[in-house]
């Protein structure tokens, strides 16, 4: 049986992970460090943007951030 989609997606952006949250009907990001702590990530994602769209709205906001090494964004949970 496979497991329920996390109601908290988790995403590789460029190297960073970003947890992303619905709040009523508005987002919230999350910078996820590597001890596990989530901070507040300083960006707006909008409120008409669906979940489906989550990973290509991160990659279109953070395209310069990426490199050879780290080039993708995907979800992770």
């Amino acid at each position: 049986m496979e497991a329920p989609p996390n109601p908290h997606p988790r995403f590789n952006v460029f190297g960073r992970i970003v947890e992303v949250r619905r709040a009523g009907a508005l987002w919230q990001a999350y910078r996820v460090g590597a001890d596990g702590k989530r901070t507040p990530s300083g960006f707006v994602i909008p409120d008409f943007v669906e979940e489906h769209e989550l990973a290509q709205f991160l990659e279109d906001l953070f395209h310069e951030s990426a490199s050879p090494h780290n080039g993708d964004v995907y979800r992770i949970d």
